[in-house]
């Protein structure tokens, strides 16, 4: 790996474990949802966790094509996370106030990896994270809409 590839790939990494932990809690949060919007939120964090699982193959390819090596275990994943852990999230409110929280904590770590890539003329990882941050920024509004 070319050395000004490193810490673009150590910020990839981080957020391959923080995607890897948001992945889980979003089929938690699927899984355990009640009341009355069950069938609206069931479905929805269906889909956001199979966006998930897409961006965390895109993240680990990208590593692959910068020359690093994507984490891939549970425990280097739980070890290098800063994302925490949802459990036992049942009501819509704050299940959806988490799944708001994780996006705005993505959206920072999409800017600074778009910096980092930016820096560097990383131009494939910069335009990664440009479709990225535009896609976070509509599920922001989307979920503070919901909560208003």
């Amino acid at each position: 790996m070319k050395a000004k590839n490193q810490l673009t790939v150590e910020k990839l990494n981080q957020l391959l474990a923080d995607y890897q932990i948001h992945y889980q809690n979003l089929r938690g949060l699927h899984w355990n949802i009640k009341g009355q919007l069950f069938f609206a939120l069931h479905a929805r964090f269906e889909e956001y966790y199979n966006q998930a699982s897409e961006v965390v193959d895109e993240i680990a390819e990208r590593i692959l094509m910068l020359g690093g090596q994507p984490l891939h275990t549970f425990e280097d994943y739980t070890k290098t996370a800063k994302l925490g852990v949802v459990a036992n999230v049942s009501e819509a409110k704050p299940a959806v106030e988490s799944v708001l929280e994780s996006q705005r904590y993505f959206l920072n770590s999409f800017h600074e990896i778009l910096e980092v890539a930016g820096e560097n003329n990383d131009e494939g990882t910069a335009a990664l994270m440009s479709d990225w941050i535009g896609h976070t920024e509509k599920e922001i509004w989307m979920l503070e809409s919901f909560l208003a």
